[in-house]
């Protein structure tokens, strides 16, 4: 395609199907269509093209110095008196509110939950089952004295299957609607504009087109617009163009302002051109909207492991059923009785083909989905609580194998609070707040009051109402940190303003990075006075004097500069905002010179200079050294410049010895190959743009690792899809940032995100412990009815059909909901996040489950060859009653399920831990399922009957089959204590499942130190040479050292 066609590509296709009604003109000059292309900055000559602005306004029957007006509705009504507030716009150009997410009926969520192959294949078994159980319950062949029960195993699992939809329909309907009501409470927001020739604050969603927008610093526009009047605006616009520089808007060629985008410096007003669906912001959220997750690592493993067990399950079943197909055959041949008949033949065929279909029935992990189902309600639901409102349900066990996070700094690891804490305002210091009453004493009360009115005056934030009612500051942090450093003072910047007109102001400039205005003093040596702001390396710059301890102005020289130079490198090393305080008096005549856009930043005299802190949220520094001891990296990616990024990251232990902190710029600037090397090591990324946090994404995501990502800025949205796990922020995130986001972080808190960990890892852990319990009860009991069916004279299970149901069903339900629940302990932080492609059952559990079940095999086949002996169950003659073989059938079955419960008790551990009741109180639910399973136990033998083929036991019989069933503990303690060399690699395989750092902290340090002396040797050999070989100004020349090798001395002394 030629670049010119591509340079004219508008950023989002307007023509998208917009309803017939909202294309039509209602009168007005222009439709839709017509206003699309304006959100398009590659065709700046298009206003022209349509009449000019002026032309425009008419059109959309707007004056520009007026606004709408408020009766619009009653002059278009025809035949009607008070219709509805701009509805012939509202037809025309629709309103600004998105269509409401088509929510999905609660059927079609349960046909959505239903679309598992797990849950299809046991509907499949349930039904087979299902069918021959009832033909052989009703069949001719039925003995009399059984009761009709065998639909009842093929009911069960449906019923089983039913639980796991419904659970999953009803938690995603629940999260769609707490989702709905943060983004609700998020969208109830007001914007000013010109409305009846005045200005007025609506509800955003009741901007129209025509409307004339006021522009301030920080509005985050929610509307498409042209520029009417422009005082140095500036916005950022990276969420649609990606580029991270500021853009200039002005009344001609950069005239457009889109959606999503916020503004940055500068005043002005705009005409609203396309609202709702039909801006740039409307039409990013309908295509956020289309996107589909992928499957999370824990779902394709499931995926692979009910596909082998299913595979295995039925090559056991075609086993079993060539084997007894083949022992009747030859039995009946070898046999003195007559061959049996043809109706015979058939009945005891479908007896064997029961057999098998239970043994299919048995292998299928049918509390397997019901497992992660109830892990995953469970967390969410518990996290939530957390402050983590899980949108995306796999998100949950995703973040669990997270190992990297790339975190803001503003308002996530800070508390977005600025407080000035520390100062040097006329050559006098205070280091806290407290102590600037005492500063204020010692201060002449002149130069005093010269920087309260500067900071009043020189300043757009102002003291309101917030949503919970209370006074605060709204506007810029930094501003309202240094108002409330006034106010502490006890001046009011309310009257100061009322008393001193401000004659220019001069927004503040984040290219020039201060902020100006200029007043009228009218007792003062000259008529106006201006005052300067700003970051305090530049405004230093712009000063020529200063004043001293004893207010006196004297001329700032070079030892005056560099003991201010010094006081900014110290608070900056404090991780402190500087803002350096500046003024000059000026004539009459100066100031008729003065031009509006240029602030005349020259001549100034210093006041001095404030530290403002945005300290970091209570928790953090424990919260990055918990990440650090569970093997994931956190790297902060911030806006902030180097000096005070590097400084809140020593703070936080985010930035240790060795480890990389570079620009935005700087990491754009290295290849690809580079990139992949610096990312490695890089924990600071400062004066980044959102292409650099999707690039950092992009390359951690080649070298394997699972990133978790914060944003809260619409241009996050991309850098939020990209990563494993997106969380926005709750509080301060976009729509945009919300809707691409996996997680919301209800209350902002980096600490939170650690939390979200622990439950991952908690899912994670449930998953494999209710895996390793599952798999030993299902190999215990297919190969058991398999090999008791095969030695057995009439072909049958030493566990009946019933009997299986209860162990392989309701077992395994309850097991999941004891083993699905546990909370998260702080013990799972004490290990290495596990790799995305380790197996979903690792070595020890291996061990734990082939362990038990070939004990579990061995101790029922061994009491079903000698129970009768052992249990004194024989006659004399060495003959067991028919009586008496239930009786050990029911001690052999209600050994089974005891065996399975102290097993349970095994499973809570997956590791090699040897105290398996550790917080075992914590976890009430596991308490009470075990109560649950022992009374319907104690029901079923006592009063199972004929239904469950058992026979009431004595108490010395429950006593004797609960002790041979606790076995399972002392078996499970030497199976942990097993060293593994004693299993060789082809039975089990010792690959470990953590994923290591990609570089360790330790190694970083290593190579932290060693640089550091290097670098330190290198540059006193230098020193040395330069003595002995002089070439150039020892000064110059100790700077240029200190550039080349100090700054890495600095960067990684830690």
């Amino acid at each position: 395609m030629p670049q010119r066609d591509s340079a004219r590509e508008p950023l989002l296709g307007h023509h998208s199907g917009s309803s017939h009604e909202n294309s039509s003109s209602g009168g007005f000059a222009y439709t839709v269509e017509d206003l699309a292309p304006l959100t398009d900055p590659t065709n700046p000559k298009l206003p022209h093209e349509l009449g000019g602005l002026d032309k425009i306004c008419q059109g959309l029957r707007v004056d520009p110095k007026v606004g709408l007006n408020s009766d619009e509705a009653a002059e278009h009504s025809v035949g009607k008196s008070g219709g509805a507030k701009f509805a012939a716009r509202s037809k025309a150009f629709g309103r600004n509110i998105l269509p409401t997410v088509q929510s999905a009926s609660f059927w079609s969520l349960v046909k959505k939950a239903y679309d598992d192959r797990t849950l299809i294949l046991l509907s499949i078994a349930a039904f087979v089952s299902l069918g021959v159980s009832i033909y052989e319950d009703y069949g001719p062949h039925h003995p009399e004295d059984e009761p009709r029960v065998g639909w009842v195993e093929g009911v069960a699992i449906l019923a089983a299957v039913a639980a796991v939809v419904f659970t999953n329909a009803i938690n995603d309907y629940q999260k769609e609607r707490q989702f709905r009501k943060l983004n609700a409470k998020k969208d109830d927001r007001c914007v000013k504009l010109l409305r009846d020739g005045r200005e007025q604050e609506i509800n955003v969603k009741e901007v129209q087109v025509g409307d004339v927008l006021l522009m301030e610093p920080g509005d985050l526009l929610a509307v498409d617009g042209i520029i009417l009047k422009s005082h140095n605006i500036t916005c950022d616009e990276s969420s649609a163009t990606g580029e991270s520089d500021a853009m200039k808007k002005d009344a001609t060629e950069h005239c457009y302002v889109i959606s999503g985008s916020k503004v940055l410096d500068g005043s002005g007003c705009m005409l609203v051109t396309a609202v709702g669906t039909n801006s740039f912001f409307g039409k990013t959220m309908m295509a956020m909207r289309e996107a589909s997750p992928e499957e999370t690592p824990l779902q394709i493993k499931l995926d692979h492991l009910a596909e082998s067990i299913a595979k295995l399950g039925m090559a056991a079943a075609i086993a079993m059923l060539v084997s007894l197909v083949v022992k009747y055959f030859v039995q009946a041949s070898l046999s003195e009785e007559p061959f049996p008949s043809g109706a015979d033949i058939f009945s005891d065929m479908v007896k064997i083909v029961i057999q098998a279909i239970t043994i299919v029935v048995v292998a299928v992990p049918e509390g397997l989905p019901m497992a992660v189902t109830l892990a995953l309600a469970y967390a969410t639901t518990q996290m939530l609580k957390d402050n983590n409102l899980v949108r995306v349900l796999s998100a949950c066990e995703t973040m669990g194998n997270a190992t990297t996070v790339c975190s803001d700094k503003t308002g996530t690891l800070t508390q977005n609070k600025m407080t000035v804490v520390e100062g040097t305002l006329s050559l006098m210091s205070f280091t806290s707040l407290d102590e600037t009453k005492a500063w204020k004493n010692d201060v002449r009360p002149e130069v005093a009051q010269v920087i309260i009115e500067g900071i009043a005056l020189n300043s757009s934030a102002f003291e309101d109402k917030d949503e919970k009612g209370n006074l605060a500051f709204i506007g810029s942090k930094t501003e309202s940190a240094l108002l409330g450093f006034i106010k502490f003072l006890g001046a009011s910047y309310s009257n100061i303003r009322s008393d001193i007109k401000v004659a220019k102001m001069y927004p503040f400039s984040s290219a020039k990075k201060t902020m100006a205005c200029v007043v009228e003093v009218p007792e003062g040596r000259e008529k106006y006075r201006l005052y300067v702001k700003g970051a305090s390396e530049i405004v230093l710059r712009s000063c020529t004097h200063y004043v001293d301890s004893e207010g006196e102005t004297r001329s700032l020289d070079d030892n005056a500069r560099a003991r201010f130079e010094q006081i900014i490198s110290l608070y900056a090393d404090k991780a402190l905002r500087t803002i350096a305080l500046s003024y000059r008096d000026v004539s009459s005549s100066e100031f008729k010179k003065f031009n509006d856009e240029e602030a005349p930043n020259s001549k100034l005299i210093c006041l001095g200079v404030v530290g403002i802190q945005d300290p970091l949220r209570p928790g953090v520094v424990e919260s990055v050294r918990d990440f650090a001891k569970a093997g994931v990296t956190v790297r902060m990616i911030t806006g902030d410049n180097i000096q005070t990024a590097r400084a809140i990251a020593k703070n936080a232990g985010i930035l240790i010895k060795g480890g990389l902190a570079m620009t935005g710029p700087e990491f754009r600037a290295l290849s690809k190959e580079e990139q992949t090397e610096a990312v490695k090591r890089l924990q600071v990324l400062a004066r980044s743009s959102p292409t650099d946090k999707t690039i950092v994404v992009r390359r951690l995501q080649e070298l394997g690792e699972v990133v978790a990502v914060t944003g809260d800025g619409t241009n996050d949205g991309p850098a939020l899809k990209m990563a494993d796990v997106g969380f926005s922020m709750g509080i301060t995130g976009t729509e945009v940032a919300k809707e691409a986001s996996a997680i919301v972080l209800m209350d902002d808190n980096f600490s939170s995100i650690l939390k979200s960990l622990m439950w991952g890892r908690a899912v994670n852990d449930s998953v494999r412990k209710f895996l390793q319990f599952q798999l030993t009860v299902n190999i215990t009991a297919v190969i058991l009815s398999f090999v008791s069916a095969i030695f057995s004279k009439d072909n049958q299970s030493v566990l009946s059909a019933v009997q299986l149901l209860w162990v392989n069903l309701i077992m395994d339900t309850l097991a999941a909901l004891a083993l699905a629940t546990e909370p998260p302990s702080p013990e799972v932080l004490n290990r290495l996040p596990t790799s995305r492609n380790a197996s979903l059952i690792n070595f020890n559990m291996w061990k734990m489950i082939l362990g038990q079940a070939i004990f579990q095999i061995a101790l029922n086949l061994a009491l079903l060859t000698y129970g009768a002996q052992l249990f004194h169950l024989q006659s004399k003659d060495g003959s067991v009653s028919k009586a008496n073989m239930l009786v050990l059938r029911t001690m052999i079955f209600n050994t089974f399920v005891f065996l399975q419960v102290f097993n349970e008790l095994n499973c809570r551990r997956i590791d090699d831990s040897l105290n398996i009741f550790k917080n075992l109180h914590n976890n009430k639910i596991f308490i009470l399922v075990q109560v649950v399973v022992l009374g319907c136990q104690v029901v079923i033998v006592q009063y199972g009957g004929q239904a469950f083929k058992t026979a009431p036991l004595t108490g010395h019989q429950w006593l004797v089959t609960i002790l041979i069933g606790s076995l399972s503990l002392p078996v499970g303690l030497f199976l942990r204590l097993l060293p593994s060399s004693f299993i060789p690699e082809s039975v089990i395989s010792h690959k470990p499942e953590e994923r290591q750092p990609l570089v360790s902290p330790a190694r970083m340090r290593w190579e932290g130190a060693t640089s550091q002396v290097a670098n330190q040797s290198r540059f006193f050999e230098a020193i040395r040479r330069k003595k002995e070989h002089p070439r150039q100004d020892e000064e110059a020349t100790k700077t240029s050292l200190w550039q080349k090798y100090g700054s890495i001395v600095n960067g990684n002394s830690n």
